[in-house]
């Protein structure tokens, strides 16, 4: 698995949750589409996120759709924002690990690094 994967675009999640609100806006027409939107939204949701993000999101976006009421459910969105916010603060301790290293060399790659914690 790939950790340096990008995020999708915020706006395609939003896009995609837009999609999904808009069969909750046809009363009883929306409940039939969500029988054909359901499983084409779980697949799009699991691409963009992989992992186990995106097959658990996948799931609970199948579900969502399928249950009628709980299209106002922003899930693509909800997801983008867990991950951003995660990887941020991923990258915020790789940054505050990496200024605590002492390095014991005189070459430009270290041979030896010491944490100093």
């Amino acid at each position: 698995m790939n950790k340096n994967r990008s995020l999708p675009s915020l706006l395609a999640c939003i896009v995609m949750d837009m999609l999904g609100y808009a069969t909750y806006s046809l009363p009883i027409i929306g409940e039939v589409a969500d029988i054909i939107w359901a499983p084409i939204s779980a697949m799009i949701f699991f691409m963009m996120f992989r992992g186990w993000k995106g097959a658990f999101g996948g799931m609970f976006n199948f579900v969502e759709e399928l249950m009628p009421g709980l299209d106002f459910i922003p899930t693509f969105t909800l997801t983008w924002l867990w991950q951003y916010f995660t990887r941020s603060q991923k990258v915020e301790q790789q940054n505050a690990n990496t200024e605590n290293t002492i390095y014991i060399s005189g070459r430009n790659k270290p041979a030896h690094p010491v944490t100093n914690r």
